[in-house]
Order: structure tokens, then sequence, then C-alpha cells
């Protein structure tokens, strides 16, 4: 960091909540279960709404997260602009075919092609939805404050986002700090009330991750859920 010792910085971050010191870092398994998540929903989506060949995206994204819990398992402390770049190529490899899917179950939608028995509609409108919440978390978790490593380190005193803990400490643990799991939380109420709810965005990036997550969000339910009531009248 900054050529001092470990002991130094322990001392100097004495008394500073978790998240604004060095800290151990947060295990991987948590975003580790969120792209095997994210894989199984792919799988769980019709063959049209899928990029070809349909084992592509799941085979690249599963051979990612196995370099990544092999090229640093346990916590994640080591700052590596390799791993964070893979890790990257992970997210957008999500994102990516998650998009595909939603342009495609939206184009057939609004020309009338899909979506004639409600079951299968609302499964993959949820499925690609839900799939779009575990690929926003990632990115809010990798960006904000320069991803888990630099977190970790304590690198960044300013949030990008900024959760009740950190505005009101004196209703956290000391030792708290935010970890994947608040990330997805976080993507999960945004998109399901298309607005912040208890997390707000404080860097502009995030306010634009924010928007184009809600815009997406609301346009998928709304599509889908007319398309449904279209069906049953």
């Amino acid at each position: 960091m900054s050529g001092r010792s470990a002991a130094e910085q322990r001392t100097a971050g004495a008394g500073l909540p978790a998240w604004r010191r060095p800290t151990r870092g947060e295990h991987r398994i948590q975003m580790a279960v969120a792209v095997l998540a994210a894989i199984g929903l792919q799988f769980a989506l019709p063959s049209r709404f899928a990029i070809r060949p349909l084992l592509l995206m799941p085979a690249l994204e599963a051979a990612i997260l196995v370099g990544l819990v092999v090229a640093d398992p346990g916590r994640m402390v080591r700052r590596s602009a390799a791993i964070r770049a893979v890790t990257l190529l992970l997210v957008a490899a999500i994102s990516l075919a998650n998009a595909v899917s939603l342009v495609l179950l939206l184009h057939g939608l609004i020309t009338g092609t899909v979506g004639n028995t409600p079951g299968p509609l609302l499964a993959s409108g949820g499925a690609i939805w839900g799939t779009n919440v575990i690929a926003f978390g990632f990115w809010y978790w990798e960006f904000d404050r320069g991803g888990p490593a630099s977190r970790a380190r304590g690198l960044h005193p300013y949030p990008d986002l900024m959760f009740p803990q950190q505005s009101t400490p004196q209703m956290a643990a000391p030792d708290w700090e935010p970890e994947f799991a608040d990330y997805l939380y976080t993507s999960f109420t945004n998109a399901a009330a298309f607005s912040p709810t208890d997390t707000m965005p404080l860097s502009r990036w995030a306010k634009m991750a924010f928007l184009l997550q809600s815009a997406i969000s609301l346009v998928t339910a709304a599509l889908v859920v007319a398309r449904v009531a279209n069906v049953f009248h």
C-alpha cells in the first residue's frame, strides 16, 4: 500500500469502522454460489432465448469461475490486475448472455411470436429478471470502492454505495463491512422497487447503473405482465 507495516496499518485504523480500514476480506464462496445460480437460471430458459451453441456461455462462465477459485482461493485480499480483469470478464459474460435472452424475449413479446401460454412466459421472464439481479449485484460489488480486494485493504475512503450501516455506524457491529450478499440484496431491491431503497448510490456511475437496472426491470416486468394479462383475457 504505502510502505507501512501491517502493524502500523492496524494502528492507524484503530477506532475506525471495518469498512474504512484494512480487514481480512471476504470469502469467495458468496460470489461463487451466485455464479452457479446464474448458470442454473440460464439452463432454465427455453433454447429460443439462449445464445447458440447452448452450452457456450454456461461452460465459459463455469470455466472462468474455476480459474478464479484456483488462482485466488479463500479470502479476497490479493490485488491483481489479471484476477480483476478475469472477474470482470465473468460478469460481462453473464450480462451479455442475459442481455441477449432479454432482447429475444422482448422481441417475441412485441411481435407476438411468444407468450401464448402464461406459465412458460412467466418462468422465462422470471429467470431473465433473476439473472439480471445477479449481474447488477456483481457490477455493484466489483466497482464499489475499487472492488473486494481494494475494500479489504481500505484503499478508498469514499463509498460509491452508501449502506445504512455506513451512514449510522452506531447501529452496526464494529467489524461490519459490505460483502457480496449486501450488493445482491441492493440489486434485488432496486430491481423490485424500480428505485433505490435503503442503499443510496453516491457516485455518478452508481446512479447511472441504478437507473439502467431500474429501466430494464420495469420494461421486462411491464411487457411480461401485460402479455400474461392479455392471454388470460
